[in-house]
């Protein structure tokens, strides 16, 4: 599984010009299911992401978590993070899992995320989605299970 995080003071996901999730300070996740990706890739996913200390203190540092800062999660399906662009100018995506099991598992992540925090916006999986976001920071980063 391959995740995009952004630390946002909002965000929100739109289909056909209608909010259907939006946060406040938080985690602006995009996520993507490669060929293989579990459970288990979810779940450790998830518990680095929420336990990440990536929020500043009262000193300025990244000390704190989500959890310390009582943040919001938006997770948006974002099959396009397994693109393979080695060859030619349009990017392949068979390393991407196939709808089925890649919304399956985007759901079970979802699922996680809801257990840990109040308040999680989703966009809707396979739709054409517009995201708008305010990246606090910015802060972003890249995860991918295979390197955790």
């Amino acid at each position: 599984m391959r995740a995009v995080v952004q630390c946002v003071s909002r965000a929100s996901v739109s289909v056909d010009d209608a909010v259907v999730g939006q946060i406040g300070r938080g985690y602006l996740i995009l996520l993507g299911v490669g060929h293989g990706d579990g459970e288990a890739q979810a779940e450790r996913l998830w518990e680095k992401i929420r336990k990440m200390r990536v929020f500043d203190d009262e000193n300025g540092k990244t000390n704190l978590s989500l959890a310390d800062v009582e943040g919001e999660v938006l997770v948006v399906s974002q099959f396009t993070l397994f693109a393979n662009c080695k060859k030619g100018n349009r990017p392949s995506f068979t390393d991407a899992a196939a709808p089925a099991e890649a919304k399956r598992l985007y759901e079970y992540f979802v699922s996680l995320a809801r257990r840990d925090v109040p308040q999680v916006g989703t966009g809707i999986f396979g739709a054409m989605m517009d995201v708008e976001l305010v990246n606090r920071g910015p802060f972003t980063l890249c995860l991918d299970t295979d390197n955790l």
